[in-house]
């Protein structure tokens, strides 16, 4: 669930609205900014998605929550009308839907290509602009590269270009040689 950032068809009427009120408030690049904040918040803070998604938490407590979140982050209003709205209207849960569909949204209007790349260990300087480097070449555009490390894929990487993922990592080769032997 930390990493489930899919569009829904919730999320997506939510991300339409807020990424159509953020273009006419001249806040685009604002808001996108507080949706990085948000995902990663989201990614890393168990306490975040309880507060989201329990259902023993009222609408009201969970606006309250989101509000004092974004308020401690300095969020664009924009950004607080949005999590106060959906909120009280008990989607708090459709938070990662609303965040990938802005993220998809934004992609389609500036031409960004996002790259998550998922390795097993941080990766040098050097690397990431080799990663990079053949992104370009690939895709013909830069893209836009954010890391994670999992370590639990042993080695190698795991790179996601939109919807796209390309696994080279050391524990998906295990286990297709695994399932091979089985077979045989």
């Amino acid at each position: 669930m930390a990493d489930d950032f899919r569009t829904t068809q919730v999320g997506e009427r939510y991300a339409q609205a807020l990424f159509e009120l953020a273009e006419d408030k001249g806040a685009l690049d604002a808001v996108r900014a507080d949706m990085a904040s948000l995902k990663a918040a989201w990614k890393d803070s168990a306490d975040l998605r309880r507060l989201a998604t329990s259902p023993v938490i009222s609408a009201d407590d969970q606006a309250k929550g989101l509000l004092a979140i974004a308020d401690k982050a300095k969020f664009n209003a924009v950004t607080c009308n949005l999590l106060g709205l959906v909120a009280k209207n008990g989607r708090a849960v459709d938070l990662p839907g609303v965040i990938a569909g802005f993220e998809a949204l934004y992609a389609k209007k500036t031409g960004v290509v996002a790259a998550e790349i998922i390795s097993a260990v941080e990766l040098t300087a050097a690397q990431s602009k080799k990663i990079q480097s053949e992104l370009r070449t690939a895709l013909g555009r830069d893209p836009e590269l954010t890391t994670r490390i999992d370590p639990s894929i042993l080695g190698g990487l795991k790179v996601k270009v939109g919807s796209k993922l390309f696994d080279a990592s050391l524990k998906t080769k295990l286990d297709q040689m695994t399932f091979a032997l089985k077979r045989a």
